[in-house]
């Protein structure tokens, strides 16, 4: 039972059960909370930051201090907002910091710690992530799926999963500008090809040409909609044999092609297929007009996989006829860095690139080393995440629709699961400090076996026909010519 005590200034939540504790010892120490939400920077329709002690305390009281409103946590075991009351928090602080004030009751009586600030930008995050939920294997599975989570609240729901395809594996799901009715993804196995879905329903095209080496790998829409840059590669897997590395992905071969929607064909450049180079994750500009793409010099594998390093490139293309430029301009440079470039991604308003940089290798999720950067198409200027980095793995990425919210994998949490973080990056390229996707129980995280895979923003639910699927699955693909 709640009551509600009407003050001069602001308005008191008060949970019956839940008092704030008197003659508190003061500590100059902030409290050690998971997931650790101290200082961050949050959008204005996040949902609540539930969070938990790291230490074992009897009881706790967590007060949110913003202007005109204090809410108090729902739970004396961990901080619990109610949804309604910290969105009205959120709305009415737009622009400014709350604070947090938590009480932990120990042997020797409660203890306040150091307040901390949680600042709430007033540009949103989108509605919906995407993702796989897979767990962390390395040859076999058993079961996966494709997910969506409304960022606004904690509800998860399925988009797909395996179940209805035993031992099929599901990957690269990707959309047309965070578009939730243009979506893509692969099914490999029995009946496998590629699902993409438009005005008509769900489509499956056999993505496996007869003039390529490999059926369509890392994809990226066109913003038009008519085209989609495929990776394809030849892709096998090594084991390292000490513990600090678990193991190496890589490419023996891998080139970038692009595929045709709507006359149902491939295109091939002889710039972007080359047996002399490794060509490998395509993203095309906002403005349609650039194909990036990652770069290497062709080596023998799995001898000298030390010796990939990949240049982030760039070409012209023109969307009315499909055709290339005729000059490769290299962004960031393998003899500038010594390291590796992957996953290039690019804002929407077109002023920033985030990139993976590794110490070699394209397979960057399983580099401990791993670190975002951003780089300034304007400038040409590059340099580290650093307010966002982390000791471990940080990989793939994408951007909101404002340009204003990341999203990364990071293993930072226990070096073997990726999780969903997001970062603010201000216009000048500033970033704020990343939070964890809030879950409603801080539990969560560390009672899940699944790594979150590829997270993609999306501007609302997917509905996909389940029923569709599975007719499109046993059906014979179109044949992409």
């Amino acid at each position: 039972m709640r009551r509600f005590f009407i003050t001069a200034g602001f308005i008191l939540l008060i949970v019956a059960c839940s008092q704030k504790p008197e003659n508190a010892f003061q500590t100059s120490e902030y409290p050690s909370i998971f997931p650790d939400y101290v200082n961050v920077t949050i959008p204005v329709n996040i949902a609540p930051l539930n969070f938990k002690l790291t230490d074992h305390f009897s009881e706790i009281y967590v007060e949110v201090r913003g202007k005109n409103k204090v809410l108090v946590s729902e739970s004396n075991k961990y901080a619990d907002f109610d949804k309604i009351e910290w969105e009205t928090l959120l709305e009415s602080n737009v622009g400014r910091a709350i604070g947090v004030n938590v009480f932990a009751k120990s042997d020797s009586g409660w203890i306040a710690f150091n307040p901390f600030s949680v600042f709430v930008k007033k540009e949103p995050i989108d509605p919906y992530l995407v993702y796989r939920l897979i767990a962390p294997g390395y040859q076999v599975w058993s079961s996966m799926g494709i997910y969506q989570r409304s960022l606004e609240d904690f509800r998860q729901t399925e988009v797909v999963t395996n179940r209805l395809f035993p031992g099929a594996c599901m990957n690269c799901h990707s959309f047309r500008e965070r578009d939730h009715e243009q979506m893509m993804f692969h099914l490999r196995g029995k009946n496998g090809g590629t699902f993409i879905t438009n005005d008509s329903g769900v489509i499956k095209i056999n993505s496996k040409p007869d003039q390529l080496y490999s059926g369509f790998q890392y994809p990226y829409w066109h913003p038009g909609g008519r085209y989609i840059a495929f990776s394809i590669n030849k892709t096998a897997q090594a084991f390292h044999a000490t513990k600090e590395k678990r193991i190496e992905v890589f490419d023996s071969k891998s080139d970038v092609v692009i595929y045709d929607t709507r006359d149902n064909k491939v295109i091939t450049d002889k710039k972007l297929i080359s047996k002399d180079w490794f060509e490998t994750f395509p993203t095309f500009s906002p403005d349609g007009k650039y194909l990036y793409f990652c770069s290497s010099k062709a080596t023998k594998m799995p001898a000298d996989y030390q010796d990939v390093k990949y240049n982030l490139c760039r070409i012209e293309f023109d969307p009315a006829t499909g055709e290339l430029g005729t000059k490769v301009d290299t962004l960031v440079r393998v003899s500038d860095t010594d390291q590796s470039v992957t996953f290039p991604r690019i804002s929407p308003n077109g002023k920033f690139l985030m990139f993976t940089l590794a110490d070699y290798g394209n397979f960057s999720i399983w580099h401990k080393e791993a670190d975002l950067y951003l780089l300034n198409l304007e400038t040409g200027r590059y340099r580290p995440l650093e307010q966002v980095n982390s000791n471990d793995t940080e990989s793939y990425h994408s951007w909101s629709s404002n340009s204003n919210w990341a999203v990364f994998s990071s293993r930072r949490v226990n070096g073997l699961y990726t999780m969903p973080y997001f970062a603010w990056i201000g216009n000048d390229g500033k970033a704020g400090k990343p939070f964890l996707l809030p879950q409603k129980d801080p539990n969560f995280y560390l009672n899940s076996f699944y790594s979150f895979n590829i997270p993609e923003f999306v501007d609302d639910n997917i509905s996909l026909s389940v029923k569709e699927i599975e007719e499109a699955y046993n059906m014979e693909g179109i044949k992409v010519q």
